[in-house]
């Protein structure tokens, strides 16, 4: 069973009041329009994730952390099913996320699902750390600092995170890809 696809809206709305932003503060301090973040908390657009993690520089939190916000400290566990790994993505590309409640978070590592067509929008993604992974079902085009390429199952990749990357399924399957990063930024 797959977990379902977040209230982003919602969470963006709850999140920015806790740490006390009107949407205008946000939209200045994460480089947007104050018009983006109205859109984004009343659900008007699905933002993808490069937009997304742009709104959440204005705050001080990861991708993670945003989607885990309000839980529970909870004590540190080994094993997870299936459905209890959040979703940090959207309807085009599930991200979910394994080992939510630790406190020290040195590593992010995701299952992530892409449908056909999916991509990780049209800005190229760039951040600190590194990142790998490993393509399990589908294909994979991924471009890193400009050169491109199709993996199929069993290619992987690994790379500095600061170099501009994306993502994109441009099969008719959904592809599968187990990654990791460090630190987390997601």
């Amino acid at each position: 069973m797959e977990p379902a696809t977040m209230d982003v809206g919602a969470r963006l709305r709850m999140v920015r009041e806790r740490f006390g932003y009107s949407q205008r503060e946000l939209a200045k301090r994460a480089g947007v329009t104050n018009g983006t973040i109205s859109l984004i908390e009343q659900n008007r657009v699905s933002p993808s994730i490069s937009s997304l993690k742009k709104v959440l520089e204005g705050l001080p939190i990861t991708l993670a952390e945003f989607f885990t916000f309000d839980a529970e400290p909870q004590q540190p566990r080994v094993f997870y099913t299936a459905d209890e790994l959040p979703n940090l993505g959207n309807e085009q590309i599930k991200l979910m996320l394994v080992g939510t409640g630790h406190e020290r978070r040195d590593i992010a590592i995701l299952r992530e699902v892409y449908e056909p067509g999916a991509d990780t929008g049209p800005d190229m993604l760039v951040h600190e750390g590194q990142e790998g992974g490993v393509v399990i079902k589908g294909r994979m085009e991924l471009t890193v600092n400009g050169e491109t390429r199709l993996l199929a199952p069993g290619d992987a990749y690994y790379f500095e995170s600061k170099l501009p990357h994306r993502f994109r399924n441009p099969g008719p399957e959904h592809c599968e890809i187990v990654s990791a990063s460090s630190p987390p930024t997601f």
